[in-house]
């Protein structure tokens, strides 16, 4: 019999804090160190305790690893790297949703210009050096060499609202990695490509991708894994009322 979920005492409460509070985007992995499939199908199992509206449950996962998951990076690094000598084919691959705003305002784009600079900062990537932000930006579609590549798709014909329930199936993802000594990045650099992406995994013509997230074991000694994001204090968000 399972325990209720009522019923049921988080006896540690610091550890799940700490889950939380130390999940990053990781952007460097060990390749070598593989995560067995038992491993990804429990963080999915509880990832899927998710809330969602009506209970609808959005979300599709597909798993790559070994060559599927070296074919996709293949393909994928290809059209890139066709893109980037050649900018017009980019008006080929486009994203089936706006992920980020057609119009950016203060303070989000503030936030933005200093996340990108202070990451290429540490990197040693200075403005104007296109070829190393190239470069650099490539690495999304290399999965930052983690060993599992996970590509999330939903059914087109689902509202905005599912969005926002992918977020907390996401969330929960990556919380559970950690629970379990995994980092993860999770991406929208992904999402241009999902003309090459969708055949490849095998969808069906009724999804879109998502987003995609890197899983794996963090490189401990690569310095971009020392880049953690500022956050802005729950007072600077919250408003108290009554």
């Amino acid at each position: 019999m399972k325990t209720s979920q009522v019923a049921t005492v988080v006896a540690d409460p610091a550890s799940v804090d700490d889950a939380i509070a130390s999940r990053f985007s990781c952007r460097a992995f060990l390749r070598d160190r593989e995560v067995p499939r038992a491993t990804i199908a429990e963080i999915l199992e509880v990832a899927a305790r998710a809330p969602s509206g009506t209970n609808t449950q959005p979300w599709k996962v597909y798993v790559l690893q070994g060559a599927a998951r070296d074919g996709l990076v293949d393909k994928v690094c290809a059209a890139h790297d066709a893109i980037y000598a050649d900018p017009a084919l980019a008006a080929e691959y486009r994203e089936e949703y706006d992920y980020y705003p057609t119009k950016w305002i203060s303070p989000y784009i503030d936030r933005r210009r200093e996340n990108g600079w202070s990451l290429y900062g540490l990197l040693g990537i200075a403005k104007g050096e296109k070829d190393k932000m190239h470069a650099q930006h490539q690495r999304n579609f290399r999965f930052f060499d983690a060993p599992v590549g996970l590509m999330f798709t939903m059914d087109r014909i689902l509202g905005r609202g599912s969005l926002m329930d992918y977020g907390m199936f996401l969330q929960n993802i990556m919380v559970a990695a950690r629970a379990r000594g995994l980092h993860t990045c999770p991406q929208a650099a992904w999402n241009g490509f999902a003309k090459i992406i969708l055949p490849h995994i095998g969808a069906g013509p009724d999804e879109m991708v998502v987003c995609g997230m890197s899983l794996g074991h963090a490189d401990l000694q690569a310095p971009v894994n020392g880049f953690h994001t500022p956050r802005e204090p729950a007072a600077g968000f919250t408003h108290w009322l009554g």
